[in-house]
C-alpha cells in the first residue's frame, strides 16, 4: 500500500492570481490606512499633495504583502531580526556547528560538568542517555 505525502504543506493557497488570503488582507489594511489618510488630508491640502503620503502607505502595504526573503514572509523576517538583535550577544554563528544549545533541547548536565567539558559530543550524549535510562528504571 502506498501513501502520498504532501511535499509543500506550508505553502499558502492562492485565491486571486498568485495572491493568498494573507497577502490580500495585508494589502487591504494598508490601502484602507492610506485611503483614510488621503481623505483626511484632501480637504486641507488638495488631492495632489494628499496622494503622496497615501501612496506611500499603499506601496509599503504591497511590499510587506509580497516580499519574501529566503522563503520567509516579511513578518517572519522582522521577528527573526528582532530576535537576532535581542540575543546577538548570546549567540555566535560558526560554520559547521549545530545551532542549538544543550539548554534548548532539554539536556541537564551532571553536577560534575567541568569534567565532561573535555569529552566529545558523542560521549556526553551517551552519558545523558545513560542518565535518562537510570531515571526510567527507578520508576
Amino acid at each position: 500500500m502506498q501513501y502520498k505525502i504532501p511535499v509543500q504543506i506550508e505553502n499558502e493557497d492562492t485565491i486571486i492570481g498568485n495572491l493568498s488570503l494573507r497577502q490580500i488582507i495585508i494589502m487591504m489594511v494598508w490601502w484602507w490606512i492610506g485611503y483614510s489618510l488621503f481623505k483626511s488630508l484632501e480637504p486641507r491640502i488638495g488631492w495632489e499633495i494628499a496622494l503622496i503620503p497615501a501612496a506611500t502607505f499603499w506601496i509599503v502595504g504591497i511590499v510587506i504583502a509580497l516580499m519574501k526573503i529566503s522563503e520567509m514572509t516579511f513578518l517572519a523576517v522582522m521577528l527573526n531580526f528582532i530576535r537576532l538583535q535581542l540575543t546577538s550577544k548570546e549567540r555566535k554563528w560558526e560554520k559547521w556547528v549545530d545551532s542549538f544549545s544543550e539548554l534548548e533541547i532539554g539536556y541537564v548536565l551532571p553536577v560534575n560538568s567541568v569534567q565532561t567539558k573535555n569529552l566529545s559530543k558523542w560521549s556526553i550524549d551517551a552519558l545523558m542517555n545513560q542518565d535518562s535510562h537510570d531515571k526510567l528504571n527507578k520508576i
